[in-house]
This record gives C-alpha cells, structure tokens and sequence, in this order.
C-alpha cells in the first residue's frame, strides 16, 4: 500500500493530525489488509464489518476498536474519497471501568523510591498538575507562572493550549530541582544539548519505582492524576 499510504499521510498531515494519531491508523490500516490479503481499494463495507468483528472477538479494548474504526473511516471517506456509509457502521458501547485510585501512601512512596531528584521531580509534575507524558517532557521553564501557581500547557491534547494548577509542594520540589540543575529551555533536558527529556527515560524511572512500591501503569498513573487534579 505504498502509493496509498502516502495519499493518506498527506491527507492525515493536511488536517494537523499528530505523529501519534498518523502512526495509529496507518497500523490499523495495514492490519486490515493484512487480514484479508487485498488492497482496500478492491475492499469495503463488508471486509470492515468483519475487521470490527475481529477485534471484538480477540476482546480487544473499546478504544482500540473505536480507532480502528476511525483510521477505516478516515481511509475510505478522505483517502480513497468512496461515497461510503460509514454512519451504518455499528459503534461498540464503552465498557465502564471504575478509576484506579491511589492512596497517598502508594503515590508518596512511587516518589521515595526515586532517589534522583529530576527524575522524581518528573513524576511529582506528572501526578500533582495531571499530566500526560508528553505534555511533562514538553515543559518549558517559563511554562511555570509561580505569581499565579499555574502551568502552561501548550499544544497538549488536541492541540490546544491549557493552564493547570501548581500546587505548593510541587513548587517546592520545582525550586530544589532548579537549583542542582538550572535548567534553561527545557524545563526538564535530555542528555544532548536543546533537547528535553525522552518520554521511554520517564517510563523507565516509573517502571523501576513500581517495581519496588506498586503495582500500576504509568498511564493509569497518570489518568489517576487528571481524574484527581491533587494538590499534593
């Protein structure tokens, strides 16, 4: 699908869709034809019925499927531009799942077990301002506004720009940071010069406190923190 996927990167590009979301249909996209052995040109309807249906019987997740969904959707009415029904299509109902929720105790000792203080500072940003991952190792150092205890947030989910809370103690942990590191672009660099932070670097910190404390994901970790929005 080499000449049809570079139509629909460069339809996905057009409308601003991130490196993550492009990445994610264009896997779906190539897990439908190699499902059925064809090009999705000669396909339709009928062969995404029956992907769908595939998932649910592997009891794939509600999210995965509804992406699957959406990069189909996006292939047949954008790429290939058909005057296809998509609306037909069934929607799978979300499953309901109660929150992880973390006690004080396990979320203080996650920060225990991390003994170097910008990588426990990460985490502390992570969970007090309820970040995600991207949004964290995308901070800026005048991204903290300590006369309004607030925090930028530029172009996180969806794009848009946000201000959440900074809390008292983070602030704290942010002024100790800043003075072993004194960070001057990126409020938390990587190991070259002008970069931030790897994403994997914070998945690892966490993985290895976990080990030692609690037993999480660090996306439930961090979904915990935005259904919160703790001040701790």
């Amino acid at each position: 699908m080499g000449a049809l996927r570079e139509r629909m990167v460069t339809a996905m590009e057009l409308r601003n869709f991130s490196p993550k979301t492009i990445a994610a249909y264009i896997w779906q996209v190539k897990a439908f034809t190699r499902m059925f052995g064809r090009s999705p040109g000669e396909m339709g309807e009928e062969e995404v019925r029956g992907y769908l249906h595939s998932l649910v019987e592997k009891k794939a997740s509600w999210s995965a499927i509804r992406l699957a969904y959406s990069a189909l959707r996006f292939l047949y009415r954008e790429t290939l531009e058909r005057g296809w029904t998509v609306e037909k299509l069934p929607r799978v109902r979300r499953e309901k799942r109660l929150p992880v929720v973390l006690s004080p105790g396990e979320v203080k000792s996650i920060f225990e077990a991390v003994r170097n203080v910008k990588h426990r500072t990460v985490l502390m940003t992570t969970y007090s301002a309820g970040l995600r991952l991207s949004e964290v190792v995308g901070l800026r150092v005048t991204d903290i506004d300590s006369k309004r205890m607030l925090i930028r947030v530029e172009q996180g989910k969806g794009k848009k720009d946000r201000y959440t809370l900074l809390s008292p103690i983070l602030l704290d942990q942010l002024r100790v940071y800043w003075r072993m590191w004194q960070p001057t672009t990126w409020l938390f660099p990587g190991r070259l010069p002008g970069t931030s932070l790897a994403g994997r670097t914070v998945q690892k910190v966490f993985e290895d406190a976990k080990k030692k404390r609690v037993s999480i994901s660090l996306q439930q970790f961090t979904h915990c923190a935005i259904a919160l929005r703790p001040t701790c």
